[in-house]
């Protein structure tokens, strides 16, 4: 049987003011051993997170997504797929975990299917299945991603290099949240005034992140008028936590649709974040992944 190794990152979409556009990869990875048999059925094991809980069979994200891929390519879905999924990225816990196995499923069936698909046409059925391109630009890509649709609807994105200062700290609740929950919070509308205070903070947290990681400028740039404070009564200790610790001088925000936060260390901070955090949170350094999802070929089995 011939398999393919994918491995993908965790991501945090939004960053704070850049909603539904700005993601960064980050070292935290699944990794998928993914392989094709003559025999029919699906076939899928699960360690680590998610385990005992995801469904097993076709439902599986990842099968979805190859089922998705093979149509989309115009090949013959196989009879059997066979499936090692290795999960370290929280669930429900706004670290991409979904736009991960869906950049899984995806690459995994391009390899398996030896076909020229571009990469466009990745990313835009990426982004069909998780219904915004946010966390899978920096997920198929790495770095820090600007993702956008056309008027058409197709999906663009550019990547950008972070500052090598830049470490993100991820602090995990045990909580959970499902994204559908954290999206049916906003309000249709928003004043114009939000609207112009989020581009302002945006556009200074590019420069910020690429070019000038100084705690000062950080903190003003990942202001938010448009989506947490909406967002903020299905995660009371969220909210609380990323108020604490911009209150101390750190940089905090919601990690996509939460609950966990996202802080930025400095050099400055780097001591001021665990003192606000508490026992009820697990806290992680991570780097920037620089490269996105990586497809490896074992040897043939």
């Amino acid at each position: 049987m011939r398999t393919v190794d994918i491995r993908v990152p965790a991501t945090s979409a939004n960053l704070g003011p850049g909603f539904d556009a700005l993601g960064l990869a980050l070292s935290l990875y699944d990794e998928v051993e993914a392989g094709l048999t003559g025999e029919r059925g699906v076939e899928v094991s699960v360690s680590g997170e998610g385990a005992g809980e995801v469904d097993l069979g076709e439902r599986h994200m990842v099968v979805r997504a190859m089922r998705e891929a093979f149509g989309r390519m115009g090949v013959a879905q196989p009879a059997g797929i066979r499936l090692r999924c290795r999960n370290r990225i929280p669930h429900a816990r706004g670290l991409g975990s979904s736009s991960a196995a869906v950049c899984a499923g995806l690459l995994a069936a391009r390899a398996l299917a030896e076909v020229e698909w571009p990469d466009d046409e990745v990313f835009a059925l990426a982004t069909e299945m998780e219904g915004h391109p946010d966390n899978v630009a920096p997920c198929l890509a790495g770095g820090l991603t600007v993702a956008w649709s056309d008027h058409a609807g197709a999906p663009h994105m550019v990547k950008l290099a972070p500052d090598q200062r830049v470490r993100p700290v991820v602090l995990i609740p045990s909580a959970r949240l499902a994204t559908e929950t954290a999206r049916g919070l906003l309000p249709k509308d928003v004043p114009h005034k939000d609207a112009s205070f989020n581009a302002g903070r945006a556009a200074l947290l590019i420069a910020a992140l690429t070019q000038r990681p100084e705690t000062g400028l950080l903190l003003a740039a990942t202001e938010d008028r448009l989506h947490q404070h909406y967002r903020a009564p299905a995660m009371p200790q969220s909210a609380a936590l990323v108020e604490r610790l911009r209150a101390v001088g750190v940089p905090a925000v919601v990690s996509g649709a939460g609950p966990t936060v996202l802080a930025f260390s400095t050099s400055d901070t780097q001591d001021l974040i665990a003192p606000e955090v508490g026992n009820d949170w697990h806290i992680q350094q991570m780097d920037v992944d620089p490269v996105g999802a990586n497809v490896q070929f074992p040897e043939t089995r």
